[in-house]
């Protein structure tokens, strides 16, 4: 496999500012491609320095967004479905100054709000007005939408891939893509590799992440089995490292599970290094 490796910087935690640009440096030097940018900011002059940075360090970017209690594109209100379009809106622009063609993450509903209820078809429906008109302003920029389910913990509209596949296939849109998360599918899918080979030509972005959020290749999940499953449907997008600490309050993780952010990063690589080349 030649694909690119890429680290998300939730590692460092939700402040995605200027500080983190020696981090940059540091993942670089490591031997990364890429990294995985969350757009919290939505103000779009933000990104300009970020998009100067990344380009003197040849790092590819991809960015990546999540919603928020107060901006669902299901909610039974239309100004917070609005709002939601237009919240994700800037999000694109965002990503669009950063030189990045995709926009990832969970943010077809609201990440942790929940009803008590399985998904109406009238919230499938409100999502599919929203997320079609998102990704008709994305393909205005040239940029794809990627999709991402949660598990039954943190979302209810969409938790595995089948019922990603059925939305975004009634969604049917050319920009609007699915985005693969190993932490997730190794709760939710019974096989890792029939997973991915039902997204097939519709995966854009694959995050490896571990059961426990750590050190790649420390854990349970079979990553050797998702790169030959992404292998055989001929994946040529980005492998993104995702792994999260104490600094990101949401991943709800009060244990040090590695040394530093420093040596999960160089361990991490060298782990995917290793098992590409077998």
């Amino acid at each position: 496999m030649k694909n690119k490796i890429g680290m998300n910087l939730l590692l460092w935690g939700t402040e995605i500012d200027e500080r983190l640009f020696p981090v940059l440096e540091q993942i670089k030097e490591i031997g990364y491609d890429g990294v995985e940018i969350p757009i919290f900011n939505t103000n779009p002059e933000h990104w300009y320095s970020w998009r100067k940075k990344l380009d003197e360090l040849g790092l590819d970017r991809i960015a990546v967004t999540i919603n928020g209690p107060g901006e669902s594109f299901i909610s039974a209100e239309p100004h917070e479905r609005k709002s939601t379009l237009e919240r994700n809106k800037l999000a694109l622009d965002c990503a669009m100054i950063l030189g990045s063609d995709l926009l990832t993450g969970p943010f077809h509903s609201a990440l942790g709000v929940f009803t008590g209820s399985k998904a109406t078809n009238q919230e499938k429906a409100w999502a599919k007005e929203g997320l079609w008109d998102l990704a008709e302003y994305a393909d205005s920029l040239g940029i794809k939408l990627g999709l991402e389910y949660l598990n039954r913990f943190e979302s209810y509209l969409v938790s595995c891939s089948d019922e990603l596949l059925d939305l975004v296939n009634y969604i049917d849109h050319p920009a609007c893509k699915i985005m693969f998360d190993t932490f997730h599918a190794n709760i939710e899918e019974k096989s890792l590799t029939e997973a991915i080979k039902k997204i097939g030509d519709k995966l854009v972005h694959v995050q490896l992440s571990e059961n426990d959020r750590g050190t790649l290749g420390q854990g349970r999940v079979e990553i050797p089995e998702v790169l030959e499953a992404l292998k055989s449907i001929n994946y040529e997008g980005m492998l993104s490292i995702e792994a999260f600490s104490e600094k990101l309050a949401a991943a709800n993780i009060w244990r040090k599970m590695f040394d530093s952010e420093e040596q999960l990063v160089k361990d991490s690589f060298a782990y995917l290094q290793r098992i590409i080349k077998l």
